[in-house]
């Protein structure tokens, strides 16, 4: 800064110039990180109100973090997850077929954006209305197929929310079919997971709709909104969502080798940065998930008093109501993965005679252990990551069950064994908890299988660490396989113990690779800062 004076006025110019100049060299020396932090708006995903989380194993049943997993939320277009899986339904059941054509009503035709701008008295066909589902998040034809199977949206949002309870959402309502914005239309991150869980283990064959790419139509290319499809190993479906008033919305399915989790993400800030903190959560996890699946699959519970419509086609159809079929073995399955919620004592279905073998047993006296299944359903102050539970109970008779489908009473015997020695300890009986049952029922399991030898692994092995909490092992080895994800895509990453005079360690080992295999992820794990050795198994 220049400042000329000349004259009388001298004195007070320079002192003027003298503080402007001191200004200028204060901004000059403020940090420039600082100045770009106090114009920056950007917030972490996790600090706006409306976020939430949740990440479950899919084998096990566990749930491995949960940020706000039972905190209502706006679903905005995840919503059509359960219109499509009552859509499948239809199909399953022989009232719609893939080729039908649905009419579009003036009522369809005005929905908002975002929507294939189908035109009143049209059609669209039933397999064309899954992939613009799925891939254009059409609003449109949400409402075409809610009209063809429930003649009304309000009905088919009533059957929506049905379907929820049914499925153990305790916490979803619907009010539309598309996810348009309704301030009664709520769900929760563990409603959303359970969903995701469900109409993979329900429709398993329609599902792989949810990896569509891109969808045709009227000459139009649509792609999915889901960027991690093909960016993410592993990352099969399932859906996006946004509204002003929800966020940025994702489930997220995720198989790599025998680990399978669902992830999801509820009121991101932004869309980059919703898949981002999907990232972190896949990567994070999915080294802690089973590699062998233990839960039952998810089943709705029966329904009796639902009483189906005959759906709405284009295309000539029979004029007399199609039949119920029976419930198939899917939907009748009790689950113990999510407990539905109990049904009220007493049935209209009528009671069918089963011939059943009566025993005589001596209950026992002696303590048992009950194991307790695993759930999503939502405990107090629950940790992020949930674990098997076990208790001791008393082994008196229990109660007789209450009312309820699948379970008629409860079977008390003891576990057959060999005569103990005289310096054992008689083992105590043991119960099992059998799905749908409201507690451990105790039954007679087979007899105790001897001791399992660790499991032989194959191939050439290596190891990327040792560490003193296997937590911090498993970490490193989803690290390496990030790292080198092509080359560890078939191995079998795992953690191994071994002790070191007075303390444990744990290897963390990556197993079943080729020679020329296990020197490569070597070298691009060691280029990474991961130390790597390359072992023969």
């Amino acid at each position: 800064m220049y400042c000329v004076s000349v004259g009388p006025s001298f004195g007070l110019r320079g002192v003027v110039c003298a503080v402007l100049s001191a200004l200028v060299l204060v901004s000059v020396a403020a940090d420039p990180a600082d100045a770009r932090a106090r114009r920056s708006k950007w917030k972490p995903a996790t600090a706006d109100q409306r976020y939430a989380d949740i990440v479950v194993d899919v084998n096990s049943g566990d749930v491995l973090r949960g940020t706000h997993p039972d905190a209502q939320r706006f679903p905005a277009s995840l919503t059509k997850i359960m219109t499509l899986y009552l859509l499948f339904e239809q199909i399953e059941t022989g009232k719609l077929k893939l080729s039908n054509r649905l009419e579009v009503s003036p009522e369809a035709a005005t929905q908002a954006p975002s929507k294939l701008g189908l035109t009143p008295g049209g059609t669209i066909s039933v397999e064309d209305s899954i992939r613009a589902l799925v891939t254009k998040s059409a609003n449109d034809a949400a409402v075409v197929v809610a009209e063809a199977i429930a003649g009304t949206e309000e009905d088919f949002a009533k059957l929506m929310t049905r379907k929820a309870r049914a499925l153990g959402m305790s916490r979803t309502t619907y009010k539309n079919a598309s996810g348009l914005p309704d301030d009664e239309q709520l769900t929760t991150a563990r409603d959303q997971a359970l969903l995701a869980m469900a109409i993979q283990d329900r429709f398993p064959k329609h599902y792989s709709y949810f990896s569509t790419a891109s969808f045709r139509w009227n000459g139009r290319t649509m792609r999915n909104h889901n960027r991690l499809l093909g960016r993410v190993e592993g990352v099969d479906g399932i859906k996006t969502g946004y509204t002003r008033a929800s966020g940025f919305n994702l489930v997220t399915s995720v198989r790599r080798g025998k680990r399978h989790i669902v992830a999801v993400v509820l009121g991101g800030k932004s869309g980059g940065a919703r898949d981002a903190r999907m990232r972190e959560l896949i990567a994070g996890n999915i080294m802690q998930a089973a590699i062998s699946r233990t839960s039952p699959k998810v089943a709705a519970a029966p329904d009796p008093a639902v009483q189906t419509k005959r759906v709405r086609v284009a295309a000539a159809v029979p004029a007399a109501p199609l039949p119920d079929p029976a419930p198939s073995k899917a939907d009748t399955s009790a689950t113990a993965a999510i407990p539905t919620p109990r049904p009220a004592a007493g049935s209209t279905e009528p009671i069918k005679p089963h011939v059943v073998k009566t025993l005589s047993v001596k209950p026992s006296t002696a303590p048992v252990a009950a194991a307790v299944p695993l759930s999503l359903t939502p405990a107090a102050a629950a940790p992020a990551h949930t674990t098997l539970a076990v208790r001791t109970v008393d082994a008196s008779p229990p109660p007789p069950a209450a009312s309820r489908p699948g379970v008629l009473g409860v079977l008390s015997m003891p576990v057959p064994q060999a005569a103990p020695a005289a310096a054992e300890t008689p083992r105590p009986q043991q119960t099992y908890a059998v799905a749908g049952a409201p507690a451990a029922v105790p039954l007679s399991p087979p007899p105790a299988a001897p001791a399992v030898r660790a499991k032989p692994r194959s191939g050439w092995i290596i190891q990327v660490g040792a560490f003193e909490a296997e937590s911090e092992a498993r970490e490193r080895l989803s690290s390496a396989q990030e790292k080198a994800a092509k080359l560890l895509a078939g191995s079998e990453p795992f953690t191994e113990p071994v002790s070191k005079g007075d303390k444990t360690l744990y290897r963390a080992r990556f197993a079943g690779l080729k020679p020329d295999q296990a020197e490569a992820a070597c070298r691009i794990l060691k280029r990474s800062d991961i130390a790597c050795m390359a072992l023969r198994n």
